[in-house]
């Protein structure tokens, strides 16, 4: 009996050792996993700012190339523009081009009809000697140049018969080469005059308008194409210092133009 009383505390004890050891190894368990659970919760922390960080960074990165793209579309625009002012730029040249060539076309087609009317006048006039008459070609256009002595008395606008012999043949030319304009310039010397004329203005404009006359009532020249003006003294040929430049500054110039028309329609293009 005393034997069983003996084992009777140790069953009692047993059990509380049993639980105990249940309850601490619980317990470090327990510690266990907080600390696991915080450690787990600092890595999630961490992760969160990675990722936070990595947002960053992705929005930053789509920033900067949605800023090239616009940079890129803005450069290609650019350039776009470039090539269009580069292509109206050389369409532009294209045009000058072909503008200066029909302008030296046209060039030559004058100085071509500027040579045959010279030479057809030169042949029509070739029975007077260089004192009366010259024919000459300058800047496109033909100028015949008929001296005082050829045409007038001193101091008259009546024109001697060798003088309407000269406007007869330079006249048939005129005739046959309808396109030419016709301008007639009257020319003085700076001896003042006396008589019908109040000055040299008078004269000159009156020589040039007798010739105008002669080449309109009596050979049919068209008026249309004809201008007349007087110089009096003011465009000499020489000087008015000595006999001889005189004589060469009393003259009547017919100048020659062929009609420059389509030249002038294609400068105002």
């Amino acid at each position: 009996m005393k034997k069983y009383f003996l084992y009777l505390p140790l069953i009692f004890l047993f059990p509380a050792c049993v639980a105990k050891k249940l309850l601490t190894q619980s317990q470090l368990e327990t510690s266990n996993l907080r600390s696991d659970s915080a450690k787990l919760a600092n890595q999630i922390a961490g992760l969160q700012n990675n990722m936070t960080d990595l947002s960053k960074k992705i929005a930053n990165l789509s920033n900067q190339n949605s800023q090239l793209g616009q940079q890129t579309a803005t450069q290609q625009n650019q350039l776009t523009e470039s090539e269009k002012t580069l292509q109206a730029q050389q369409q532009s040249l294209q045009q000058q081009q072909q503008r200066l060539q029909q302008l030296q076309a046209l060039l030559a087609q004058q100085k071509n009809k500027s040579d045959e009317l010279k030479n057809k006048m030169s042949e029509a006039l070739k029975g007077f000697n260089s004192n009366e008459l010259s024919v000459i070609q300058k800047n496109g256009k033909v100028y015949v140049s008929l001296s005082e002595n050829l045409l007038f008395p001193s101091g008259s606008a009546v024109v001697n018969p060798k003088g309407v012999d000269a406007l007869s043949k330079l006249a048939a030319v005129l005739n046959l080469n309808g396109d030419v304009a016709v301008n007639i310039e009257g020319h003085t010397d700076s001896i003042p005059i006396r008589g019908r004329f109040k000055d040299n203005w008078e004269l000159s404009t009156g020589r040039a308008n007798s010739i105008v006359r002669i080449l309109v009532d009596s050979y049919r020249v068209d008026p249309i194409r004809v201008i007349a003006s007087g110089h009096s003294f003011f465009d000499p040929l020489d000087t008015n210092a000595t006999p001889e430049g005189r004589a060469k500054n009393r003259r009547t110039e017919i100048i020659l133009s062929p009609k420059l028309d389509e030249m002038y329609k294609l400068l105002e293009m």
